[in-house]
């Protein structure tokens, strides 16, 4: 039985802390799927198709990953691709009270569900996908943050 692993989030825009913890997520489980959340309460910079080409493109030479993308509750895309593991990202203590909040209520929701924590690389603990954003719409630019493709999208973007 393969350990399949998800890694959900909006990856608006994906950034070089997202694909770490992918990459270290990659070694450990036999699958990850990365998901990208369809939330339809937020307004993101970049489209669902957008942010999986971007996924897909700088996630290709790790063969046991693979991306797609849910709405709803994670706790029941994780019995629709029979996943026992949610990985999140850990950067600093203040994200410890809201993924323990999360980590509890998707047990509750999915009683088969663990949560496990990995913490991306020392240089990408202050990094943020609304910090990248906020940057860019006010012209500043963040290059050792997000994958060149992303980089240059963003810069498309807010060019308008």
């Amino acid at each position: 039985m393969k350990n399949i692993a998800v890694y959900p989030g909006t990856f608006d825009p994906v950034t070089n802390g997202h694909l770490d913890i992918i990459r270290r997520a990659a070694d450990i489980f036999d699958e990850v799927i990365v998901a990208v959340l369809v939330n339809k309460n937020k307004r993101p910079v970049f489209s669902v198709e957008e942010r999986l080409k971007h996924l897909k493109e700088n996630t290709q030479e790790l063969k046991n990953v693979k991306v797609d993308f849910f709405d709803g509750l994670l706790a029941d895309y994780m019995k629709l691709k029979k996943a026992k593991v949610a990985i999140r990202g850990l950067r600093a203590l203040t994200d410890l009270e809201y993924e323990f909040i999360l980590a509890n209520t998707n047990r509750e929701l999915n009683g088969e569900m663990e949560t496990v924590f990995l913490m991306p690389s020392a240089k990408y603990t202050y990094l943020t996908s609304s910090m990248v954003r906020e940057a860019y719409s006010l012209g500043g630019r963040l290059k050792n943050c997000v994958p060149p493709s992303v980089e240059k999208e963003l810069v498309e973007k807010y060019k308008k």
